[in-house]
């Protein structure tokens, strides 16, 4: 095995995966499969996508877990269309004031110029994995929660080769876990595993099996729940038991809008799927995909539409119980945005990149079945390894979306006891005919709703087959104001950018995000995974 490959080179391809039975696309090849057998099993998408979740929890640690949150979106075989969001808030004691106290006693500051932290135990908002997964099965699925974490259990318990890309993303671990605990679960021998190294966390699979066995109530009530809280407050954190018994799932009802002729849903605040809708809008506004795919205008008008989106989600986007939204998706809104772009980037006009850490990255996997079901499933920890608190002989990595929240009492997204983080979590649907619909998604922090805009328009607007939609070449806006590209932008595109006035900076694919698409068509299923992953779209 070679334990070191270049994972900045494109030197094979990937053909769109087609079948009739059922398709799983996803980021590592053994959490795809264990969807499959669930299909082939006689479960649906639904029971395939928390199978291929709970699976991805142990297969690709450092980006999802149920230390953290659960978000779908869907289309059922009756018809229905639907979002759900398994999403906790904050503690009920994080106050603004105890916050900042928190901090600057972790930092030695003043608490007046606390900011959130990015990490470690203050970070810890309520996990909603383990709740979500029970009720959208008890609600969709044909099997038991038992029979879902099946195959996570034997690859924790009995081990699994660790593949490339995942190998890579574990480097952070060393460093990360100082606590002997951590350290035996997570690393093998003392150092983090290279590709086709066999990690088995025996914890975690002792955990899956106590769900499995007395039912997702475990995790938010009793001795586990008491053991997570405890871990949390130990450290200094703010999470309590009753935080974690007082959590429920919602089904909330998803924002869509128009883009050539096809509908596009998306998740509604606190998630940031109105970011895609008002990108999607102002392009079409300014006919971004109007022009040649391999030309500077290309990019810069889509990449100008998106900067505007960006902006302003990231100032009004929270938790709508808290504060009202404004309707970023509408197309009236889009055409006063779309004013504001010319032949040259500029300035927006309000708003900006926000404060919570740009790059993260996570798990995103989109099913189909021959039912006529059409999942897009997320499932997050938000940072590599989420806080890097993991909850002693437990397995548990708990998450870091109080990140996200501000400490400036003026912030629309600023931290108050039980609110809902600003998530960058935002599975898409897509409805191109009425027999014909794809779930998607492009996971990494801010590159989501970038993305989204640039696969969508691949699709919609270039007519690429899903892989080609996926394979790309792929350009991101920086919170600094760069502009960030791949190296495979055909000759003379980057030079015309930056004659428009755009800071432009070459980074690695692996800051460009990973997507999924499964799309079902009639009676004929199409899957493609993201080049810059290990992933694989798999089918019967």
């Amino acid at each position: 095995m070679d334990p070191n490959p270049d994972l900045d080179r494109f030197d094979s391809r990937r053909s769109t995966a087609y079948a009739r039975n059922g398709m799983v696309a996803t980021s590592q090849p053994l959490a795809a499969q264990a969807g499959v057998a669930a299909l082939r099993e006689g479960g649906n998408a639904f029971d395939a996508a928390v199978t291929t979740a709970a699976a991805l929890n142990v297969v690709e640690p450092m980006s999802t877990g149920i230390g953290g949150d659960a978000f779908a979106l869907y289309r059922t075989a009756d018809g229905e269309v639907g979002a759900f969001r398994s999403c906790g808030g904050a503690p009920a004691d994080a106050t603004l004031s105890t916050m900042r106290e928190r901090v600057a006693e972790r930092s030695g500051g003043d608490p007046a110029a606390a900011t959130m932290p990015d990490a470690g135990p203050l970070a810890v908002t309520v996990p909603g994995t383990v709740r979500g997964w029970d009720r959208l099965l008890d609600d969709y699925g044909n099997r038991s929660l038992a029979a879902a974490l099946d195959p996570a259990i034997e690859y924790a318990t009995e081990g699994f080769p660790v593949s490339e890309v995942i190998a890579d993303m574990w480097t952070v671990a060393e460093a990360l876990f100082t606590t002997a605990d951590a350290r035996e679960e997570y690393l093998l021998d003392g150092r983090v595993p290279e590709p086709g190294d066999v990690m088995t966390l025996p914890d975690l699979g002792g955990t899956l099996s106590t769900i499995a066995t007395e039912g997702a109530g475990a995790f938010y009530e009793g001795p586990l729940a008491d053991h997570i809280a405890e871990a949390v407050q130990d450290r200094g954190g703010l999470l309590a038991t009753d935080d974690l018994a007082d959590f429920e799932p919602e089904y909330v009802d998803p924002v869509s809008t128009t883009y050539r002729g096809a509908e596009v849903y998306e998740l509604p605040p606190n998630n940031q799927g109105l970011i895609a809708l008002e990108a999607l809008n102002i392009a079409e506004e300014v006919d971004a995909g109007g022009y040649d795919y391999d030309s500077a205008e290309r990019v810069h008008y889509f990449a100008e539409s998106l900067k505007r989106a960006f902006h302003d989600g990231h100032h009004y986007i929270t938790d709508p119980e808290f504060e009202d939204v404004p309707a970023l998706g509408s197309k009236a809104y889009a055409a006063e945005r779309a004013a504001t772009v010319s032949e040259r980037t500029g300035a927006v006009s309000i708003g900006g990149p926000g404060t919570p850490p740009e790059d993260s990255d996570t798990v995103l996997l989109t099913v189909a079945d021959d039912e006529g079901n059409v999942v897009s499933f997320i499932n997050s920890i938000f940072g590599h390894f989420g806080s890097g608190v993991v909850v002693p002989e437990t397995g548990i990595t708990l998450q870091n979306r109080g990140s996200s929240f501000s400490l400036d009492p003026d912030h629309p997204n600023r931290l108050e006891p039980g609110k809902r983080p600003f998530h960058t979590l935002i599975p898409g649907l897509l409805r191109l005919d009425d027999d014909d619909w794809a779930a998607f998604g492009v996971m990494g922090g801010y590159m989501q709703p970038q993305g989204h805009l640039q696969v969508l328009a691949n699709v919609l607007d270039y007519g690429m087959p899903l892989q080609a939609a996926m394979d790309a070449p792929r350009w991101r806006y920086r919170a600094d104001g760069s502009l960030a590209v791949e190296d495979r932008f055909p000759d003379g595109v980057l030079p015309k950018l930056a004659r428009r006035g755009h800071d432009v900076v070459i980074q690695p694919p692996s800051a460009f995000g990973g997507g999924q698409i499964t799309r079902l068509n009639g009676d004929v299923m199409s899957g493609a995974t993201e080049p810059r992953k290990d992933g694989t779209a798999a089918g019967f």
